[in-house]
């Protein structure tokens, strides 16, 4: 190869970027330009071919096709493009189902759902012949503030890296690799602000936001990592080799592809300003560890002077190449010949929508309730109300139901009057299908943002005339401020955008009992509406719930569906108390030796449901030595009327320890379906390195001593206590240790043979 062909291989081209701002700083730094000249010598990347303006599958396809053959047979070395889409509520292309938000996925503590939708999504991308998707996000949410917190999956590491490596398998067993974003530290900017400064410690880095990437390197065998915008403690992970090459390929053994964050190579120079030209942020970037530039060559492009320059060793680029062509080979793409085009395919099958609905249905938190939920009734309230009022800013909303990455919010508003090409059933168009026996009326009230209040008066005469008002308000997800969260959308205050609490005060103060009904992209601070004499009558969270969103809460509501969510991230008490994190040390939390209270009014892993679940008799089977595994038991019975799901939740704290522990951390958890009356025995087998953290030496050891366990409703209450004494001397642990607890239910009702196999989560 001649080094011009080697430099193509490690650069994308962005085909269609125009007008459309779909990345940072897209509209100044894109150069789609020169598409046959570009690629004479090959191309390493297609970027984004069916995911920057909407485009007709099929005719895409035929044009992509085209377009492998011309580089198979008009290029001297015949290598095909790779084709890479973002894919994190789904493939982000026109007429593609558009799945929950990767919060929503945390709320449901579901991993083998969220294994099974990545697999619809792998098989749409590598129908297209896309070959690598930007997803999943593995940042652990640290600050609600920050704009892309519906982009993440939960504030606990261990929460998202056992639901992030399901999503890996799930869409590399359909043939496209998985890109894990972004590595790292990026979630844990500056007062949660996009790419600001990061000031976390070598130890919160090493126990709080490398787990999970190293759970999906180890577990999930990712083949791509896509590095993180961030720079910590004034060096930018782009231009560090202590993250992309020492600790990813040295420590973990990585064998994959690096690629970069869009423009970030680019960002060395003209941002972080720690390269003088696109040339030397190119070196830098070469040599940490990034592989290959995206979305365009902006830097890489460079790389040629600078070698035949004597600056910049040419090894460092066959490293590069190599890696490429592997990642190639093992796609199949340098054996393939695009022959045809494929034709009917449907990215929105039934298949895909009933998943949608399982995951959004699962991923709804009931965070408060009087009574007036279900609406439908149950059998001891007789019928549901005559007339139902549904107000709100997003009660007729689609755009409302989705995330930042969607394809309705992050492309199509850029083009309006545009049909969704997927049906996106509203809150209130799936109430009036859900409640059919009553009269559903509508009001807006106000808009998501802004301060006119001129719809108050209707939407209180519409809730007077009503039984009961459910008030859908929230956010609208955008980038770089079209919208109140996503990209870009970082916020000062948590609460409601706009005027929508008053506009919900408003409704209350007619009397009418109101359930609040929340499609944010963010936890907010509405503790007003909890715990006070004039709350609302039931509160309802939905994270951004996807295109089944509408008629999963509409299930929920109605009771036709039981809600199972459980909040995978604390419902902050207010912006000034943040960041925090369920997993603070005694200090980090509220005491008396400050007036600054921290407490979230809804703790990490809270959820309720319309039956009563009751946790006992959690077990240890003896003390372990430091490096071994423990089981624990515990029993779960459902105690109320009505069949129903628990998120069974195993908690510890180490009381003593040579650093400062958290006073909770959860150990495992499982998802049980009981019918009423019903109760089963779930097993978790614990790895004492579920317990592991960086000594003072900077090591990850595991230490002997007491450990406190306990199991209840949420990471804040102890229904149900034991304890386990870790013996032995300190452990080392080594990336050959296991990092996932195995779980076991046997229901009391089934005969041994009968119990649900083990599961990893």
């Amino acid at each position: 190869m001649t080094l011009e062909e080697k430099i193509a291989q490690l650069v994308g081209f962005w085909v269609d970027q125009g007008d459309e701002v779909v990345a940072p700083l897209a509209g100044e730094m894109a150069t789609s330009t020169r598409y046959d000249e570009f690629t004479r010598h090959g191309l390493g990347q297609l970027t984004r071919v069916y995911g920057t303006r909407p485009v007709d599958p099929a005719e895409r396809a035929e044009w992509l096709w085209r377009e492998q053959r011309r580089l198979v047979t008009e290029t001297r070395l015949g290598i095909p493009a790779l084709v890479h889409e973002e894919c994190l509520t789904g493939l982000a292309a026109w007429q593609a189902a558009t799945f929950p938000t990767p919060l929503a996925w945390g709320a449901s503590f579901d991993p083998e759902l969220v294994e099974e939708m990545s697999r619809l999504i792998g098989r749409s991308m590598r129908e297209l012949g896309v070959h690598q998707g930007l997803a999943p996000v593995l940042d652990v949410i640290r600050d609600p503030r920050w704009g892309r917190v519906d982009e993440c999956i939960a504030e606990d590491p261990y929460v998202v890296g056992t639901i992030g490596t399901a999503y890996v398998r799930g869409l590399q067993a359909e043939g496209v690799h998985a890109t894990l974003k972004h590595f790292v530290g990026y979630s844990a900017s500056q007062s949660g602000r996009n790419h600001a400064p990061v000031h976390a410690g070598p130890r919160e880095i090493a126990d709080v936001l490398l787990p999970p990437f190293e759970m999906a390197v180890f577990d999930g065998g990712v083949r791509s990592v896509m590095n993180s915008y961030a720079e910590i403690d004034g060096v930018p992970v782009g231009a560090d080799p202590t993250y992309l090459t020492e600790v990813l390929r040295e420590r973990w053994g990585f064998d994959g592809v690096v690629v970069s964050d869009y423009f970030s190579v680019a960002f060395l120079h003209l941002m972080h300003a720690v390269a003088a030209t696109p040339g030397e942020a190119a070196a830098l970037a070469l040599e940490a560890g990034i592989d290959v530039e995206l979305p365009t060559g902006d830097a890489y492009l460079e790389l040629a002077e600078l070698v035949r320059a004597g600056v910049v060793d040419e090894a460092l680029v066959d490293r590069s190449v190599l890696r490429v062509l592997d990642q190639k080979e093992e796609l199949g793409l340098l054996d393939e010949t695009f022959d045809e085009a494929p034709t009917g395919i449907d990215l929105d099958s039934p298949e895909h929508r009933a998943v949608a609905l399982r995951l959004a249905e699962e991923s709804v938190v009931l965070l408060a309730n009087d009574g007036v939920l279900p609406l439908g009734g149950t059998a001891t309230s007789g019928a549901g109300p005559a007339r139902v009022a549904v107000i709100g800013p997003n009660a007729d909303s689609s755009e409302a139901l989705m995330g930042c990455y969607s394809f309705v919010n992050h492309v199509l508003a850029h083009h309006p009057g545009v049909e969704a090409g997927i049906e996106l059933p509203t809150v209130l168009e799936s109430l009036r299908d859900e409640l059919d026996g009553s009269v559903v009326s509508h009001a807006v009230g106000c808009a998501v943002e802004g301060d006119d209040r001129s719809g108050f008066a209707e939407a209180q005469a519409v809730a007077r005339d009503a039984d009961v008002a459910v008030v859908v308000v929230g956010d609208r997800a955008g980038l770089f401020g079209r919208g109140t969260v996503g990209e870009g959308n970082d916020v000062e205050s948590l609460e409601l955008p706009g005027v929508q609490r008053e506009l919900v005060e408003a409704v209350q103060s007619t009397g009418t009992p109101v359930v609040l009904v929340l499609l944010t992209g963010r936890p907010y601070a509405i503790g007003w509406a909890l715990d006070t004499a004039d709350a609302p009558a039931a509160v309802v969270q939905a994270f951004f719930p996807g295109e089944e969103g509408g008629r999963a809460l509409a299930g929920i509501l109605s009771g036709r569906v039981h809600p199972s969510g459980r909040l995978p991230v604390s419902l902050p008490r207010s912006a000034g108390a943040q960041p925090f994190s369920y997993l603070h040390p005694i200090l980090g939390g509220s005491s008396e030796i400050t007036s600054a209270d921290t407490t979230p009014v809804r703790p990490f892993g809270f959820g309720l449901g319309y039956t009563r679940f009751e946790r006992s008799e959690l077990a240890v089977d003896g003390d372990v030595v430091a490096g071994g595994s423990f089981s624990a038991s515990v029993r779960v019975r459902n105690a109320g009327d009505h069949a129903g799901v628990d998120v069974v939740q195993l908690y510890a704290r180490d009381v003593f320890a040579s650093v400062t522990r958290p006073v909770a951390q959860l150990v495992g958890y499982a998802r049980v379906s009981l019918e009423a009356g019903e109760e089963a025995v779930v097993r978790f087998d614990v790895p004492t390195t579920r317990f592991a953290f960086t000594g003072r030496s900077g090591a990850r050891i595991v230490e002997p001593g007491s450990v406190e366990l306990w199991v209840g409703p949420s990471s804040a209450d102890k229904e149900t206590t034991s304890s386990v004494e870790i013996t032995g001397g300190e452990y080392a642990v080594t990336t050959a240790d296991p990092r996932l607890v195995e779980v076991d239910i046997k229901r009391a009702s089934e005969p041994a043979r009968n119990a649900e196999p083990a599961r990893t989560f």
